[in-house]
């Protein structure tokens, strides 16, 4: 069976858990041939840790170890990459590899403003043979999959309202004392909402669309010592003119995961990994016009829709990557839709800026400017770089 010759540029947190799910044997299709990191320790951490982690069924050899993600690229011995580093260095890598003939997957997010992305879009736009995709894990859970879909069906009418209140994220100090990059303008380009949150905005995104109009307050280093944002409050409007909003914090302990969607006909309920459905009927609009109770209201049916599929995670997205380039097969996400939850990011962080609601899409190039303003005044950390074990955090 031909396998995929991938090569990790990064082993810290997260590139560290890609590198044992594919060694475990859970991505059969591809094999590690190269892995890059800056970090001596990180280099040793995968000399130590391959015959640790490698199970029966992994048949390859020790992957070439390089210190630059550009030596990776450059080096003839992989098919693909995986780009597991800072967020700023997503696009970078990306356009390298593409200009190099070399498919690309991305850890979210997919850059730290859209205009970088852009530019990255572009060039995987001159590569239509290459395969590009973005590590959007959470579209694999059956329960945001589900309500994707009944959203997309159509079969409860308008979006009204939605409503994300997602403050499980807890972090502690010593999470964002545990490297340099960290909670900085100048390393990560932002808290909560480029860290944490990617994946919510891109389900936000994808299961109910992109808003028209965004205000946000936040709080920068209100539960921590940091200087990027680590409480959002967001409320936005959508082109049929439904509203919604959407709350995260790292700072509340042990937080809440709820997810409403309300429609004409129904509404969806998904709180943590417990998805449930109420229809009405008749449907709300058709009620109000016809009834003749003064405090009646439609019946509601409660549901709890049959879920399809395994939750397939970080594996699961590889999987689908390889698939798409050796077989033909379908990405669980294009890495061009990474610009959308991006957007919604951006935009919220825009409106806190300027103290005022900002229409999407944004004013890019405005954003841009006040975000440099922002780097070049970020504080400067020195600190050992620390990786845990990122189960569970995700």
């Amino acid at each position: 069976m031909r396998k995929l010759k991938l090569g990790i540029i990064g082993v810290g947190n997260i590139g560290s858990t890609h590198f044992k799910n594919i060694l475990g044997g859970k991505c059969p299709e591809i094999v590690i041939t190269a892995v890059a990191d800056r970090r001596e320790a990180r280099r040793e951490w995968v000399l130590e840790n391959f015959p640790k982690v490698k199970a029966e069924t992994y048949e390859a050899d020790m992957p070439v170890i390089f210190n630059e993600g550009d030596e990776l690229i450059a080096s003839g011995l992989v098919d693909a990459i995986l780009i597991a580093v800072p967020h700023y260095f997503h696009p970078y890598f990306a356009i390298e590899a593409f200009k190099k003939g070399i498919h690309v997957m991305c850890e979210k997010p997919a850059g730290v403003y859209t205009l970088q992305v852009r530019e990255m879009i572009a060039e995987a736009d001159k590569h239509p043979d290459l395969v590009f995709g973005m590590m959007f894990n959470q579209r694999t859970n059956p329960v945001y999959r589900k309500m994707h879909d009944i959203i997309a069906s159509g079969e409860l009418g308008q979006i009204r309202r939605t409503s994300w209140l997602i403050t499980d994220w807890y972090r502690s100090q010593y999470y964002y004392d545990s490297g340099d990059w960290r909670a900085t303008w100048s390393g990560e380009g932002g808290g909560v909402l480029l860290n944490q949150c990617p994946h919510q905005l891109d389900l936000w995104q994808w299961i109910c669309g992109l808003p028209v109009k965004v205000h946000a307050k936040m709080k920068y280093g209100k539960w921590h010592d940091i200087e990027v944002e680590d409480d959002v409050s967001c409320w936005c409007e959508y082109a049929n003119g439904a509203t919604g909003i959407f709350i995260t914090t790292t700072g509340d302990c042990p937080g809440t995961n709820r997810f409403e969607i309300v429609c004409d006909g129904g509404t969806l309920v998904c709180d943590k990994s417990t998805l449930k459905l109420y229809r009405l009927n008749p449907w709300e609009p058709e009620y109000s016009k016809t009834t003749q109770k003064v405090f009646g209201r439609p019946e509601i049916i409660e549901e709890i829709p049959e879920l399809e599929g395994e939750n397939t995670q970080h594996a699961g997205v590889l999987n689908a990557f390889a698939d798409a380039i050796l077989n033909g097969g379908k990405l669980v996400a294009d890495g061009r839709e990474g610009i959308n939850g991006l957007m919604v990011s951006n935009a919220m962080h825009l409106s806190d800026w300027l103290n005022k609601e900002v229409d999407l899409p944004i004013d890019e190039e405005l954003y841009y400017n006040l975000l440099q303003d922002k780097i070049a005044n970020s504080r400067k950390k020195t600190a050992d770089a620390v990786d845990g074990d990122t189960e569970g955090s995700y």
